[in-house]
């Protein structure tokens, strides 16, 4: 297999890209790829959706290519992408709900896992949130927007968000410690 370098000035690159140039737009999409899946991951628990998301993402990447103005980096405008499309797909599949009952007939169920807080346990702990807190402790938690912006982006009051993100730790941290594990979430808003 022969291994092509990226351009290393970005802007010619995307400029390549933007032309239409076959090549670039696939080491565009090999580059990003592996990361992008991982944010689709985070928003949706069934791989094969993530990355019918992700696919549909980078058409989006690509048809929008034009109004990337390099500010920021390109990963990030990229990433943002990523989760509103992921967004876009819970609300069109009607996964969301934000809803005080929710989290009182959540079940309490425990994961298994032998090892300690790795990473494939936590996002075990995150699928099993409901979807409405899901998607709020990761906004925040994870992208770092502030509730203003998850309110914008959702379609719910700034409350709502805030509410979303405490049950959201809440949860978590009592799963953490039925597992026997002492949790520190952040809670700084």
């Amino acid at each position: 297999m022969k291994i092509v370098s990226l351009y290393t000035n970005e802007k010619l690159f995307i400029k390549k890209a933007i032309a239409g140039d076959q090549q670039v737009q696939k080491q565009l999409y090999e580059k990003y790829a592996p990361k992008m899946l991982g944010v689709c991951r985070q928003y949706i628990k069934d791989l094969q959706f993530a990355e019918d998301v992700m696919v549909n993402g980078f058409v989006k990447v690509f048809q929008n290519l034009k109004s990337f103005q390099h500010k920021g980096s390109f990963e990030g405008w990229i990433r943002k992408i990523m989760v509103r499309e992921s967004i876009s797909y819970l609300r069109k599949k009607q996964f969301v709900v934000y809803d005080d009952e929710v989290y009182e007939s959540q079940s309490k169920e425990i994961i298994s896992s032998d090892s300690l807080l790795d990473v494939e346990y936590v996002q075990q702990l995150i699928d099993k949130l409901p979807e409405g807190y899901k998607m709020v402790f990761l906004l925040y938690a994870v992208e770092g927007y502030k509730h203003q912006e998850i309110a914008q982006m959702l379609k719910i009051s700034e409350g709502t968000s805030k509410s979303q993100l405490f049950k959201a730790r809440k949860l978590l941290q009592e799963n953490l410690t039925l597992k026997g594990m002492s949790p520190r979430i952040k809670s700084g808003d």
